[in-house]
């Protein structure tokens, strides 16, 4: 007899599902008002549309082929959505649904390495509460934070010897991001050595290699026009090439000793350790192994940018912190030594210091000893509500998430342009065909859709402006780079008898080429 009783949904898809709607829907609430940014939102948007459409990807903001960015591939599969309809938010989903996804491996690695049910749904609310998920989810699209439940699940088919899924997952990690081929080899070495799962720890470590020596010195330079990647000049204090930064780091350890010891490098660990600093234990740290790579490239880069939890830059390296996390507490579990089983030996490991120290101070002033107030119902309640691991692991990643997640942005910062958002939404309505447009780093998002746009900072040098169709400027709220460009280039047009205006409302000039 069929049982026609419909199956309960799993809480962590539920979980999975509310991240996904807050995060597409605050990418979404950025992006309409005028707060996505063309670095990087509008070269990934415009670099998929002109796939969708079978021309070349060349990416007219950066003037190259976006294959030779990050050899990206992954840009390819991501255009089948724009021929179904091609708009940027598919992009903002597609971040939002991986970046939430990631809670699913998170919870089946907690259940994998003996964890209950309640703990591993911690994990899960952990990881997703995690400052980075939120503030990378704001930040425009990169196509690595689809290699964030990827290789969580990495991890979880190697420790299920499942060799079809892990290479999968391998393979759509290599294609969001050549540089992730570092992170690909080092999780061979670290499950080859520690976890003995020798089999799934070798493909990574070939695959890895071989992508790393490929994308870098074959396809990146091929679409690049003969140069190393853009990123290397990052660290031109350590060589204008792959193979001569890392000859130095070996054989010129001290040109990295004093960036690697700084306050600079403490603050950025402080800001990757502390959502999860209570449930880390040094012997349980080799996760980290396979993090090393951007952990390094991160605090050596000449770019702050790379050490803060608002950009993607730290995106790979969490999921193997949470690992860390896992064992820790998979290993303090087994030996009765967690949250649950015995709080004396976490929290509450000094709860006797209060009625000592009552004593010693009633000696000191004549006066009662001071009741030991743990002891009373209200109190010992307390006591077990934060004994127990799941409750605390989610209420510390909750108050971590607070102080340090960026939702104040949107009242402090993405709501400054609604005193001319209708103006600007007018304007952008008005650019109808495909033609080439100038605009500023903020609006670029919403006309990327075409072969050629560009940015202000592209023309400050004289560049001449009759390449160009339209030309957007917002001047009460301009980019702030480009701000002095965008007043230069307005008084430039109104003067052009190739241009004429053909919008003009609460300081956004909309500026078209005269057709003869």
């Amino acid at each position: 007899m069929i049982d026609l009783k419909q199956k309960k949904i799993h809480p962590v898809a539920w979980m999975v599902g509310v991240a996904t709607l807050i995060l597409f829907a605050t990418s979404s609430a950025r992006h309409a008002l005028f707060h996505s940014t063309a670095f990087d939102l509008a070269i990934f948007d415009q670099a998929i549309y002109l796939i969708s459409q079978n021309q070349t990807p060349f990416s007219s903001l950066m003037a190259i082929n976006i294959l030779g960015d990050h050899a990206a591939f992954i840009f390819y599969p991501l255009a089948l959505l724009y021929k179904i309809y091609p708009d940027v938010h598919w992009l903002l989903l597609v971040q939002a649904v991986s970046l939430a996804l990631g809670a699913w491996p998170s919870w089946s690695l907690a259940r994998q390495a003996g964890l209950n049910e309640r703990t591993s749904m911690a994990i899960a609310a952990a990881y997703l509460l995690y400052p980075a998920v939120f503030n990378v989810n704001l930040f425009d699209f990169h196509p690595e934070v689809i290699a964030v439940p990827a290789i969580l699940a990495a991890v979880l088919a190697a420790r299920l010897d499942k060799i079809l899924w892990f290479c999968a997952a391998i393979l759509l990690i290599l294609s969001c991001k050549a540089v992730l081929s570092l992170t690909v080899l080092m999780m061979g070495i670290w499950l080859f050595l520690f976890e003995k799962t020798r089999r799934c720890g070798l493909i990574a470590i070939f695959l890895g290699a071989a992508w790393f020596l490929i994308a870098t010195q074959t396809i990146v330079p091929y679409f690049n026009q003969g140069k190393q990647h853009a990123g290397i000049g990052r660290y031109h204090y350590l060589g204008n090439s792959v193979f001569e930064i890392g000859i130095n780091l070996i054989l010129k350890p001290h040109l990295v000793a004093g960036r690697l010891i700084s306050a600079d490098t403490l603050g950025y660990l402080t800001l990757l350790f502390l959502p999860v600093i209570w449930w880390l234990s040094p012997r349980h740290l080799s996760p980290l192994i396979a993090g090393l790579p951007m952990l390094l490239m991160n605090l050596l880069s000449d770019i702050e940018a790379q050490r803060d939890l608002i950009h993607q830059y730290s995106v790979p390296i969490f999921p193997f912190i949470l690992i860390a996390v896992i064992s820790t507490l998979a290993d303090r579990e087994k030996r009765g030594n967690n949250f649950g089983k015995n709080a004396d030996n976490y929290l509450w490991n000094h709860r006797n210091w209060i009625p000592r120290f009552g004593k010693q101070i009633s000696k000191s002033i004549s006066i009662k000893p001071i009741k030991n107030i743990w002891t009373t119902p209200r109190w010992r309640w307390v006591q077990l509500w934060f004994s127990n691991l799941s409750n605390l692991l989610i209420l510390w990643s909750l108050l971590v998430f607070v102080i340090l997640a960026k939702y104040g942005y949107f009242w402090t910062v993405y709501l400054e342009s609604l005193d001319n958002w209708q103006a600007t939404r007018q304007a952008i309505n008005l650019v109808q065909t495909k033609g080439n447009v100038l605009t500023d780093n903020s609006l670029a998002t919403h006309l990327a859709h075409r072969s050629t746009i560009k940015l202000l900072h592209q023309v400050a040098n004289g560049q001449s402006l009759n390449e160009f169709e339209y030309i957007l400027l917002n001047l009460r709220h301009p980019w702030h780079d480009t701000a002095d460009t965008a007043v230069s280039v307005a008084a430039q047009l109104q003067k052009s008898s190739l241009f004429q205006i053909s919008y003009q409302q609460d300081d956004v000039f909309l500026f078209n080429k005269i057709i003869k």
